[in-house]
C-alpha cells in the first residue's frame, strides 16, 4: 500500500534557519531515507518552495480564477512530501514517526494513496 506523508511546520520558522541548521537536518534525514530507499519502502519525495511562490486555481467559478499564493492561510504550511510503500498504516506511521525524529517541530500527516496513474512512461 502506498502513502502520502505528507510534512507541515511553520514557513517562517524553516526558512529562518540558517544553513548549517538546515544540513543538520537534511543530514539527520538523509540517514532515514538511505534506510528506506535500502529496503524499498522510499518512492519520491520533494521538498517544496515558499508559499510565496505558489499559484492557486479557484475551481468554484467559470472560468476559474487563477492567484498568487497558496489555498488557505494556516499557521502550518505544507513545505514537502513523501511517498512511502509500506505494508499497513502502522509500517507508515511509525516511519513518520523516524522522520519526525530527525526534523524538528511541524507535524505529519499520512494518508493512504490510491493511484489512478501509475507515472510510468506513456507511449
Amino acid at each position: 500500500m502506498f502513502y502520502a506523508l505528507l510534512c507541515y511546520h511553520q514557513e517562517d520558522v524553516v526558512c529562518g534557519w540558517t544553513k548549517e541548521e538546515d544540513d543538520a537536518v537534511m543530514v539527520r534525514l538523509g540517514i532515514v531515507h538511505e534506510r528506506l530507499e535500502a529496503a524499498g519502502k522510499l518512492g519520491p519525495a520533494a521538498r517544496l518552495l515558499p508559499t510565496t511562490a505558489a499559484t492557486t486555481l479557484r475551481k468554484d467559478q467559470d472560468p476559474p480564477l487563477v492567484l498568487d499564493g497558496p489555498f488557505a492561510e494556516t499557521k502550518e504550511q505544507l513545505l514537502g512530501f513523501y511517498i512511502l510503500n509500506c505494508a499497513d498504516l502502522e509500517e507508515a506511521i511509525g516511519i513518520a514517526r523516524e522522520l519526525g525524529a530527525a526534523n524538528p517541530g511541524g507535524c505529519y500527516e499520512v494518508r493512504p494513496v490510491g493511484l489512478f496513474v501509475d507515472g510510468g512512461a506513456r507511449p
